[in-house]
């Protein structure tokens, strides 16, 4: 059962933070608060102080669900009002910048986490330590809090993440070509049988990535469990992109590709479940955002559906196949009101569980917690989630395992995703691919400067 959401939550979540109790008249910015040491935020203000929140635009029933709780916390209480925008994704760099070269950026604002540590270095964000009780901080699951933390401080708060990469299995196509669903592939090699067997007529085993754009980001988890590390010194010094372990994914991609085991020219791209619904291919490697499509496009189709961990290189479970991606809510280092913007985080991200848990719900559970306790108040509202077996595999064997997307400069990925592209499609030999990736990582480090600059958690 859901508890309230109002003014317990909001002021006994920024621990602390200074009260503002003692409502005047406004200052600019429309503070008509006090602050006076120890205890919250308080909540009968004669005006309230404005914060700005900036939310990058997603599915629409994202939208809805920021919304609804900004409403509700404004409604709370009469000390904080949040001034909510929201800002499509393709114009969110400039507008944002226009508004820190102004010198009216906003004060909180959705971040992903691969800006989180470049942010730090150039010091956009505020840390949440200040603000935030430590109970809230020490909700964070261990895997996920190095996402966020920087010289030992929180600088974003966690919202939820999605890996990058899960096999998708149709159960039926897998039981009529002789496999077994409930023992789906392990290896790089399993993963090249299966795709042979499910291989028939019009019919292609699997999908997956095939275009530099799409793979220079989904082969991370791969790029990484084949080597252990990314295709660049952990000092960002020097490339190291011809490591043989990096042809062994380039391999698996040709072997894939020119087999003709996945389409050749697919008509959409990786992120779209399309062709794994309508049976176009017998196996899907897309993120966990496809189960929500499946759910909403076509929710028959979910009883044949089984997910699991991509294929490891040697079969070895528990291992890394796929990065976290996700979402946070950073405080901007600017912010001429921190502590009543760090309350709003609170209120959303930190606070009562019961919020966040109604995000996921909305998200059709596509999406995955980044706390303990909202994990526990997913299971209290909607006990059927326990029996999900997809989603216990994702959460328990994808997400449990995976690591953060590194934060080196695109220009390296997408090198990498080049260098896979022209390995997997025949228009470079795979060793020559790779050294032109080699090379175009060690001009992005002379040029960018890069050596030395990586972040330290």
């Amino acid at each position: 059962m859901r508890r309230g959401k109002g003014l317990t939550a909001l002021t006994l979540a920024v621990a602390g933070a200074v009260t503002l109790a003692a409502c005047g008249t406004g200052s600019s910015g429309g503070s008509g608060t006090t602050a006076a040491a120890g205890g919250g935020v308080g909540t009968a203000c004669a005006s309230p102080t404005t914060v700005t929140f900036w939310q990058q635009k997603f599915e629409d029933y994202q939208q809805a669900w920021y919304k609804k709780y900004v409403d509700q916390f404004n409604s709370s209480q009469t000390c904080v009002k949040v001034d909510y925008k929201v800002v499509p994704a393709d114009t969110w760099t400039q507008k944002l910048q226009a508004a820190q070269a102004a010198g009216n950026q906003p004060d909180v604002v959705t971040t992903n986490y691969g800006n989180i540590k470049p942010g730090v270095a150039q010091g956009q964000f505020a840390a949440l330590d200040d603000y935030l009780p430590a109970s809230a901080l020490a909700d964070i699951k261990p895997n996920v809090a190095p996402f966020v933390t920087e010289k030992g401080k929180h600088w974003g708060y966690p919202m939820l993440v999605e890996p990058s990469a899960v096999l998708y299995i149709n159960s039926d196509m897998a039981k009529a070509a002789g496999l077994d669903p409930a023992s789906p592939p392990k290896s790089w090699k399993d993963l090249v049988d299966w795709s042979t067997k499910l291989t028939s007529g019009n019919v292609k085993g699997i999908t997956i990535a095939s275009v530099a754009t799409e793979l220079g980001w989904s082969s991370w988890g791969l790029q990484y469990n084949s080597c252990g590390h990314f295709p660049i010194t952990d000092d960002w010094a020097s490339a190291r992109a011809t490591d043989s372990c990096f042809a062994d994914v380039v391999n698996l991609y040709k072997t894939l590709y020119q087999n003709k085991l996945m389409p050749q020219n697919p008509k959409v791209g990786y992120t779209d479940a399309a062709p794994f619904e309508s049976g176009e291919v017998a196996m899907m490697v897309n993120g966990s955002w496809a189960l929500g499509a499946i759910k909403k496009d076509k929710p028959d189709l979910l009883a044949k559906t089984v997910v699991a961990a991509l294929p490891t290189k040697d079969g070895g479970t528990g291992e890394t196949t796929a990065t976290l991606g996700g979402w946070t809510l950073t405080l901007d280092a600017k912010s001429k009101h921190p502590k009543e913007a760090a309350a709003f985080i609170s209120y959303l991200a930190a606070g009562d569980p019961n919020i966040m848990a109604d995000f996921f719900k909305q998200a059709g559970y596509s999406k995955y917690t980044t706390r303990t306790s909202v994990d526990k108040a997913i299971a209290a509202n909607d006990p059927s989630t326990t029996q999900d077996a997809n989603m216990k595999t994702i959460s328990d064997d994808i997400v449990a395992h995976g690591i953060a997307e590194p934060v080196y400069p695109w220009d390296i990925s997408l090198a990498m995703g080049t260098a896979i592209e022209s390995g997997m499609k025949g228009t470079a030999p795979v060793d020559a691919a790779l050294k032109t990736a080699n090379d175009s990582i060690n001009s992005t480090i002379q040029k960018q400067q890069l050596k030395g600059t990586a972040p330290q958690s």
